[in-house]
């Protein structure tokens, strides 16, 4: 193998940028890796995990520009190189008729002088200078998304409150999707314009309910994502306040929905009376809440599934459930797998790009499984040490910062996923992997066809050794997304993994593969 690299002094990109770069580099003949980055002390990190931190690129500033390459030979190291500084000049170069309208926009000054109606500002840049960006945003009366991370607390609830004292949105930090009169932001999925209005802190969960209420025949008027961290303490629900006033506000609203983990319980009590106050039917989703059922005139929910049947309930009582599958059917498939398996195999590997639904899979795991381990676990007893390696029953996150600093997240670059499924498939324990596939705005343009690929593999992996190993998913998604809903499904059953339609649905299924 040969490495090269090239440091670009003081050069910033955009991440996501940068991360479809990292992707189509990665995706040339005979290169093995590549990753294109900031210099942060947080993507040298990475690059020494992978040992890619070569002498040379550890004395990058956090503004430099970092282009490493692990290919087959120098020759083909250095064309990626070249390839890489031509797809980023693309981005730079001044059109050959000078035409104003093409001269790209440097700062927030040049983009309102140019776009005088546009009052909604999109931020990815690095952490140190994202609050700043906001601020400015947020001072010139625009709402703003703010995809970045590494913003303190104190400085989200200075902009926060800055937000709703100018009865604007700051949406984020972190934040990874939402749809304002439909146009989705970030990751998104392609949804019909309808009554439903949502407010989330959670962003797969925020898509996965959004689609599955698309699926049920129903539209969204918005959905409004807040980030994380808006209902911790220190926040206090400010802008999901924020995005119930200005939902109760909008005539085409009808019904309100929340999606969140649990809040504070110092928060619980503010969201609430919002939500009372807002003299529209609300549905809330705390997710890992044991309560459903009527409160404070308020409908709680358990899973998100459950979130979309009782709104599409809500629009039209005489509605059928939507996402009922053949119990009966279901049970048939999950004994056949069952069956299939060698003694010894009893282990359950959950794999996901979406925190949102990882989280979902193990409060359902929970109901028949002893304990979960996780990356990102919900007690401190089942917390891995390092979320490169399952034990036992695993649910990962891949979407966690360990695995996408310096690299495209699992939802736009698959090889990590696909080199962690052939790995638990190696494990003579493991009996079962649960995957999820979110698709839409932002996601791979195939993924059902890449990860049907591996599936395929990893279970003539396990055959090879005489065993048998069950895949069960689920695809995040709607019949508008370009990548087709239906057609990802049938991928994956191509390749032999038992599809669900809702995430609850194929964690309920998996667990039950493993469980008498």
């Amino acid at each position: 193998m040969a490495l090269a690299f090239k440091i670009k002094p003081k050069f910033y990109q955009d991440s996501v940028r940068l991360m479809r770069i990292s992707e189509r580099l990665s995706d040339l003949e005979n290169v093995r890796q590549a990753i294109v980055a900031m210099g942060t002390e947080a993507n040298k990190r990475v690059l020494a995990e992978i040992n890619l931190l070569i002498e040379g690129v550890e004395t990058a500033a956090p503004n430099d520009l970092m282009i490493v390459v692990e290919a087959e030979s120098d020759a083909v190291a250095e064309s990626a190189i070249a390839q890489a500084e031509t797809i980023l000049a693309e981005g730079i170069a001044q059109p050959a008729n000078g035409s104003e309208r093409d001269v790209p926009l440097r700062t927030l000054a040049q983009a309102r002088a140019r776009l005088k109606d546009a009052n909604l500002m999109m931020i990815s840049v690095a952490g140190n200078y994202a609050a700043l960006e906001a601020a400015k945003a947020l001072h010139g009366g625009m709402h703003v998304f703010l995809f970045s991370d590494n913003v303190t607390l104190d400085e989200e609830r200075r902009l926060k409150e800055l937000a709703a004292s100018k009865g604007l949105l700051m949406m984020g930090p972190g934040c990874g999707t939402a749809v304002i009169n439909g146009v989705g932001l970030a990751f998104a999925n392609a949804l019909k314009r309808g009554p439903v209005g949502i407010v989330g802190a959670s962003g797969t969960g925020l898509q996965e309910l959004t689609t599955l209420i698309d699926r049920g025949g129903t539209g969204i008027s918005q959905a409004i994502g807040v980030g994380g961290r808006d209902l911790s303490e220190r926040i206090g629900g400010i802008m999901m306040r924020q995005g119930i006033a200005m939902l109760a506000a909008d005539p085409q609203t009808e019904i309100i929905v929340l999606i969140s983990k649990p809040p504070h319980p110092s928060v619980t009590e503010r969201i609430l009376e919002a939500a009372s106050a807002s003299g529209k039917p609300v549905i809330v989703n705390f997710l890992g809440d044991k309560f459903v059922g009527e409160k404070h005139g308020i409908h709680f929910t358990g899973t998100i599934e459950d979130t979309a049947e009782a709104v599409l309930q809500c629009v039209n009582s005489d509605q059928r459930v939507h996402f009922a599958s053949n119990k009966a059917d279901i049970s048939r498939q999950v004994a056949q797998e069952r069956e299939k398996l060698s003694p010894g195999q009893g282990y359950l590997r959950g794999l996901f790009s979406g925190g949102t639904l990882c989280d979902e899979a193990m409060d359902i795991f929970h109901e028949s499984l002893p304990g979960v381990y996780s990356n990102i676990a919900l007690s401190p007893q089942y917390a891995l040490e390092s979320g490169w390696q399952s034990r036992e029953h695993s649910c990962i996150d891949m979407g966690e910062e360990e695995f996408t600093q310096g690299r495209p997240h699992p939802m736009i670059d698959l090889r990590l996923r696909q080199e962690r499924i052939l790995k638990e498939a190696a494990d003579p324990q493991v009996a079962v992997i649960l995957l999820d596939v979110v698709i839409g705005y932002g996601a791979h343009e195939n993924p059902a066809q890449v990860l049907g690929e591996t599936i395929r593999q990893a279970r003539m992996q396990a055959a090879g050794q005489s065993r048998y190993l069950a895949v069960v998913a689920h695809v995040c998604g709607t019949e508008q997304d370009f990548q087709g809903l239906p057609l990802q499904e049938a991928m994956l059953r191509e390749a032999g993994a038992l599809v669900l339609p809702t995430n609850a649905q194929a964690a309920r299924a998996a667990a039950a593969i493993v469980t008498n």
